[in-house]
């Protein structure tokens, strides 16, 4: 099966006569189509909605509060992805910030322990010598890890974004927005937002038991370049609420105040802190803290994070870049295995599984292939445990990967052994010697759930730009109008050039110079782009407006994206 080429349709344009008259034309074209309202332009941490809204928020502040008083030792129980090591920064940051005594954190072995506050997971918190527990990013669906924490004396708060299933934890309170009865608008917070959440209600708690006059109170605010990174690279909705979190944590970044270890890794990627955007919080940063729980252990991620200082910071982010080069030449030979195992597919779903493959790297390989084919795809290792498929799934739009599993697990019981997530992303076990009977109940249920158009790739744009509108004044509206993510997706609009001249960059990406409807001559880059080459002629393309910077000058240049014709 070749890639699929999109059917691009346009935004629906909106009412921009709602937006100000001050914004550049295009960015309240692109604003109005995306049905931005007045009041959701201003994005100061004022405007975040209070953490009040959020279910058992007082019961679990209240307990954090009277344990930083008595100076309980606190463990924090985190996750090995982005989202659940800056969850777990935030927290250890944060607590300690506020006044804690000892606190100290752990994380599971996804290799031995898997996901989640198992019980083995408990054991080694409850070795910590703490007397609370605190899970980030995890623990809504953990009933045995809680329970068996409880049993060895920890007193439980479980902070998470995931979906709940039928019961929840017996913890002694549970901050998640997603959670029943929950009244905070946001449900998008990302695992790190609600950690950041449950500190902001702490301190209040604390300022109202007069804990802060003897001690400075701590300034939250310093934690947001770490909320910023998670809730971009957990690929959560940028909701307004979200969308604020992100704005001020890249503002931190931008302005050189944050944390050591950002710095570090955004030193040893060669990257500058003024020009970073959302999107290299989940291309440039998410992905180098990631390597390390991918193909070891995430806790080398979390202490870079924790750094107190550049230098220390600096060798633990030049041991994530090593794993991230890593990572991606092993992600680049499993992607091109799978491309091969899928030549002749005509599936809904996808399922893949190689016996060479390693088990942390499944999911972005899932990933590739979902995004070339458009079909929902599961990617299989064998796991440490003898006889086990361990897979990583990801999802398009209309279908939620964790129900097509609950369905597949009513239909045959016992075909999988374990499975979680959401509705883009999944991930579950089972026997090796039942792969084949999952792989044809997942294609199976593909084709029930999904129909032709939901199976047709769609690119959504904004349109043509023309005459004026291809300017540095433009891209710099669009460049300074976000920040643009998941449910906010970034300006991409569409185009037929005349190819003026091309060449072709390291055998794979493609430079070229177009001519656009009006006559103008501009540059173009399109990246991995030889598969879509065009020697001659015109083209029709989607493209992004961005500013290629160099030597201390700007020029227009236009990103392809896709070459439709």
């Amino acid at each position: 099966m070749s890639r699929q080429r999109p059917r691009v349709l346009a935004r629906a344009p909106g009412q921009p006569q709602a937006l100000p008259a001050s914004l550049h034309p295009v960015l309240r074209r692109v604003y109005a189509a995306r049905g931005l309202a007045p009041e959701q332009l201003a994005l100061d941490a004022a405007r975040l909605q209070a953490p009040t809204a959020l279910k058992q928020i007082d019961t679990a502040s209240a307990l954090l509060a009277d344990a930083i008083v008595a100076q309980t030792p606190i463990v924090i129980s985190g996750d090995y992805d982005a989202d659940g090591a800056t969850g777990v920064a935030v927290a250890v940051c944060g607590l300690r910030a506020l006044g804690a005594g000892a606190v100290h954190y752990v994380v599971p072995d996804r290799f031995r322990m898997g996901y989640g506050l198992s019980p083995a997971l408990a054991e080694l918190a409850a070795r910590s010598g703490a007397q609370l527990l605190i899970t980030v990013d995890a623990g809504i669906s953990s009933l045995e890890g809680v329970a068996h924490a409880q049993r060895l004396g920890l007193k439980v708060i479980v902070t998470d974004h995931h979906l709940p299933g039928s019961v929840l934890p017996s913890a002694e309170a549970i901050v998640n927005p997603n959670q029943p009865g929950c009244g905070f608008a946001s449900k998008h917070l990302a695992g790190v937002g609600v950690m950041f959440y449950l500190l902001l209600a702490t301190r209040a708690q604390l300022r109202a038991q007069n804990w802060f006059a003897t001690r400075s109170e701590p300034n939250l605010a310093e934690l947001l370049d770490l909320v910023a990174i998670g809730t971009v690279a957990d690929v959560v909705r940028l909701d307004h609420n979200n969308r604020i979190l992100v704005a001020q944590g890249l503002a931190r970044i931008r302005a050189g105040r944050a944390r050591p270890g950002v710095q570090a890794l955004l030193q040893v990627a060669g990257r500058s802190a003024e020009r970073l955007s959302a999107t290299d919080l989940g291309f440039v940063l998410g992905p180098r803290i990631n390597a390390a729980g991918r193909l070891e252990d995430i806790r080398s991620g979390i202490d870079c994070l924790l750094a107190a200082d550049l230098q220390s910071a600096l060798p633990m982010a030049q041991e994530l870049e090593r794993y991230n080069r890593e990572r991606r030449a092993i992600e680049t030979d499993m992607r091109e295995t799978a491309e091969l195992m899928i030549e002749d597919s005509d599936a809904a779903g996808i399922c893949l599984f190689d016996e060479s493959w390693h088990e942390g790297v499944v999911g972005l390989v899932a990933s590739r292939i979902k995004e070339r084919l458009h079909r929902p795809t599961f990617a299989f290792a064998r796991a440490q445990e003898a006889g086990v498929l361990k897979g990583s799934g990801r999802s398009i739009a209309g279908l939620h990967l964790r129900d097509a599993l609950a369905a597949i697990d009513a239909q045959a019981p016992g075909l999988i052994l374990r499975y979680g997530g959401h509705a883009m992303a999944a991930g579950l076990s089972l026997a090796e010697a039942r792969y084949e009977q999952f792989a044809q109940s997942f294609a199976a249920l593909c084709a029930q759930w999904l129909d032709e158009d939901a199976l047709q790739l769609q690119v959504h744009t904004d349109g043509e730009l023309r005459g004026e509108e291809f300017s540095l004044d433009t891209a710099r509206a669009l460049e300074q109008g976000g920040p643009w993510g998941q449910g906010f997706p970034e300006p991409l609009f569409e185009g037929r050039f005349e190819v003026q001249s091309l060449r072709v960059l390291k055998e794979l990406h493609v430079k070229y110079r177009l001519r656009s409807a009006d006559g103008q001559s501009i540059e173009a880059m399109h990246f991995n782009g030889i598969e879509q080459l065009r020697e001659r002629g015109s083209l029709h393309a989607t493209y992004r407006l961005a500013i290629n910077r160099w030597q201390g000058s700007e020029s227009l240049e236009l990103q392809l994206l896709d070459v439709l014709d």
